[in-house]
């Protein structure tokens, strides 16, 4: 054997334990703090799962998710869930603060963590999937039955891989159920009650939990939380899912469209518009949205252009508001009260987008009824003076610096101050006297002026 070959073999186990520790990092006391309180929705989910990932990767101790939600949408739900199970190191679902509630979703992200806590006053449960966009009828009861068949065995799937109560996690879905604080923990839904972080990881110290089959112990000792915050961009979407929001932006969107089209150049109020609307159509893609209610709103939105463009004595409009109305309370069409538009919020936007219709269609109008100052219809009202007798049949006069082919119904003398009142063919005016009177009254008006 050759000296470099013994040399090389030294090396390498002097190495070994470094290599390692490159393939293995040492565990950080860093535990990461997510703070939700807010409907689980896309933008929450992704936000949970890469945070989970890249703790995952830098190999943090563990992930804590203080959790107080009313629920959400079920594809969010089983991504947050998906990242729990996969994740190599242990998650965290803290129900709190005090008063807070994980129901609906929010109860299956507790049941899929490694460790459950709840803060006292808290409550657990209610997790029956809701029917979204369900007409009625026996095919729709047939679809709920299988979508509640669904949700109960993916809840009883995850107590049992999580070692707690299946039987109460078929209820929560099945039946509604919802528990307080004392009562999961009796139930064995939870691991503990904590009344506040310190006091979690406290007493998870020491603690148990299994990864690959082999029973692991977790250590908070010496841990720091560090809080995770969403970046502007999935706090700018997170907000634009919120439906009350959401419906702001489209109307705002077809307001700003339907003022570029009643007058013609804006460019803002277009340019604004598009992008509202693009914005909304976004935060609905996240949302239980009823089309037919999206379909009336768009006829509202065609009858308000139709009122600015067509004499209807203001029925076009009122279909409109009425479109409008029914429209809005179908666009969302979920019983979960943090899914629904807020009645207030409707209210004060119909009847925002009538004055506003209304204001339009009236400028609209007096634009179209308005003289023009340019061109022969710009010299309807104008004074001027006779240069000839004018009567029915022949006369001339001088108006706005020109020489007009001038007629009037009662004879003019030359010199006399005269008032265009009508365009006749063939480049004449018709003309009636000024008296003193009227010129008087001119004179005190610009004076006053």
């Amino acid at each position: 054997m050759s000296v470099f070959a013994v040399l090389s073999g030294f090396a390498l186990l002097a190495l070994s334990p470094a290599l390692s520790l490159f393939a293995n990092p040492p565990a950080s006391d860093t535990i990461l703090l997510l703070e939700v309180a807010t409907p689980i929705n896309p933008v929450i989910a992704s936000f949970i799962a890469d945070t989970i990932t890249t703790a995952n990767r830098q190999n943090h101790r563990a992930v804590l998710i203080e959790l107080d939600t009313p629920g959400g949408l079920d594809t969010a739900m089983r991504d947050i869930i998906q990242a729990q199970l996969n994740s190599k190191i242990p998650t965290i679902v803290y129900v709190a603060p005090q008063g807070a509630r994980a129901a609906s979703a929010g109860a299956l992200i507790t049941l899929a963590a490694d460790f459950a806590a709840m803060a006292p006053g808290t409550n657990i449960g209610a997790a029956t999937p809701v029917s979204i966009g369900g007409g009625g009828g026996e095919a729709d009861e047939t679809m709920m039955k299988k979508v509640a068949n669904d949700a109960a065995a993916y809840a009883r799937s995850l107590a049992q891989k999580r070692g707690r109560n299946q039987e109460w996690a078929e209820e929560a879905v099945r039946d509604g159920v919802s528990i307080s604080a004392e009562e999961a923990l009796d139930l064995a839904v939870i691991d503990l009650i904590a009344e506040h972080r310190e006091d979690l990881l406290r007493q998870l110290d020491g603690y148990k939990f299994i990864r690959d089959g082999e029973v692991m112990i977790f250590t908070s000792a010496g841990s720091q939380l560090v809080t995770v915050e969403m970046n502007w961009r999935q706090k700018i979407l997170n907000a634009l899912s919120n439906p009350s929001f959401a419906y702001l932006l489209m109307m705002l969107g077809i307001l700003g469209i339907f003022f570029e089209i009643s007058q013609p150049g804006s460019i803002f109020p277009g340019a604004v518009g598009a992008i509202a609307i693009l914005l909304a159509l976004f935060a609905f893609s996240a949302l239980p949205v009823n089309y037919v209610g999206l379909l009336l709103i768009v006829v509202a939105f065609i009858l308000f252009i139709l009122e600015a463009n067509v004499p209807s004595y203001g029925m076009l409009a009122v279909g409109g508001l009425i479109a409008m109305s029914l429209g809005s309370l179908m666009l969302v069409d979920s019983s979960e009260p943090y899914l629904q538009i807020s009645r207030a919020v409707i209210a004060a936007t119909v009847l925002s987008c009538a004055a506003f219709t209304t204001f339009a269609a009236t400028m609209v109008v007096k634009t179209q009824k308005r003289h023009s100052p340019f061109g022969q219809d710009g010299l309807i009202g104008k004074h001027g003076e006779a240069v000839e007798a004018i009567g029915p049949d022949s006369g001339r006069a001088f108006v706005y610096g020109e020489y007009w082919s001038a007629r009037a119904n009662a004879p003019i003398v030359p010199g006399q101050t005269v008032e265009v009142i009508e365009m006749l063919d063939g480049l004449k005016i018709k003309v009636g006297a000024v008296t003193s009177t009227d010129q008087s009254a001119d004179c005190e008006k610009k004076e006053t002026l």
